[in-house]
């Protein structure tokens, strides 16, 4: 699980991020970011709605592998941002752990929130 220091506390920072963050998506995720000068970390949540999955252990299983994915992936976070995942269908319960991190891996990579390597 990923440390409290990089969550989110409190709806009003979900709000922000929701009507003034960028927006990534693919077929089971979408990605919303907004940068945040007021912080010294990140901070990660990850929204997976009763209509996407009607069970909470499911939901809580997805939930669960996104915040460890995110918690390897945080040092490599190129800037301050606020992150949410939101979880647009329920196939990623059942996929393979690498399978969900090539997901999460190029929907991070098209919004640009990874260093990049200087040569």
């Amino acid at each position: 699980m990923i440390s409290s220091l990089f969550r989110f506390h409190g709806h009003n920072s979900l709000r922000y991020v929701y009507s003034n963050g960028r927006a990534v998506r693919s077929a089971t995720l979408t990605i919303k970011w907004a940068q945040n000068t007021h912080r010294h970390n990140p901070r990660v949540s990850i929204v997976v709605s009763k209509k996407v999955l009607k069970g909470a252990v499911g939901r809580n299983r997805i939930r669960r592998r996104l915040y460890e994915y995110m918690r390897t992936a945080l040092p490599r976070l190129n800037d301050t941002y606020d992150i949410v995942i939101i979880v647009t269908s329920a196939e990623l319960r059942t996929i393979t752990y690498a399978e969900l991190t090539d997901q999460l891996e190029q929907l991070l990579a098209k919004a640009e929130l990874f260093k990049t390597s200087k040569n």
